[in-house]
């Protein structure tokens, strides 16, 4: 394939990308429960979630035993003041919220966190038809006393929400070539301080 063809189809996608964005202007907004959450501070609710603001972004995590959930998370909390100026945003797992404090901690997460603790909203709610705790996204409006869903996406490998897979593609990676972890160090053949004790 030339460089032109590849251009030719960049540019194809990035009208599909447009013409997706005006359906998701057009699609239906159904009003969705005011489902309950559990965070370090006790129990919330989607409503509580917007935080005053009339716009919320809802990340779905599996948790924190799934690598690619935390690939996705690393790369969104690099646009978190992005996003946070144009609406609320919040990471939401099954995961305890001691869990959920604790990964963000180590992976340097500065989202706001709730625990849907596999309940009623990730099965109502999830990107996946019957799939319940699927990783994605979903967006909600909060219309007076009314919380609409304003849509949401499903997120996997070779994906629009996670620039890695573009740029493994420049590299001539694909997806079936890669798989995140949640740690790169590799322990060197000698170790100078003896080695004892190390933790993987």
């Amino acid at each position: 394939m030339s460089s032109d063809q590849i251009r030719k189809l960049e540019a194809q996608i990035y009208e599909l990308g447009q013409e997706l964005h005006s359906l998701r202007l057009q699609s239906d907004t159904p009003e969705v429960a005011d489902y309950p959450f559990q965070t370090l501070e006790g129990t919330t609710s989607l409503r509580e979630l917007f935080s005053g603001r009339d716009k919320l972004l809802v990340i779905h995590n599996m948790g924190q035993g799934c690598r690619y959930c935390t690939l996705w998370a690393d790369g969104i909390n690099a646009f978190l003041p992005h996003l946070e100026n144009a609406m609320s945003v919040v990471l939401v797992s099954r995961d305890e919220p001691g869990e959920q404090r604790r990964m963000a901690n180590a992976r340097g997460w500065r989202f706001r966190t709730a625990s849907h603790g596999g309940g009623l909203y990730i099965k109502e709610q999830s990107t996946e038809p019957e799939q319940g705790n699927a990783p994605g996204a979903v967006c909600y409006q909060l219309n007076g006393d009314r919380i609409q869903r304003l849509g949401g996406s499903s997120f996997g490998p070779g994906d629009q929400y996670c620039s890695m897979w573009q740029l493994l593609s420049l590299a001539r990676i694909g997806n079936e070539d890669w798989t995140p972890q949640y740690s790169y160090w590799k322990r060197p053949q000698k170790m100078d301080d003896g080695g004892e004790n190390i933790v993987d």
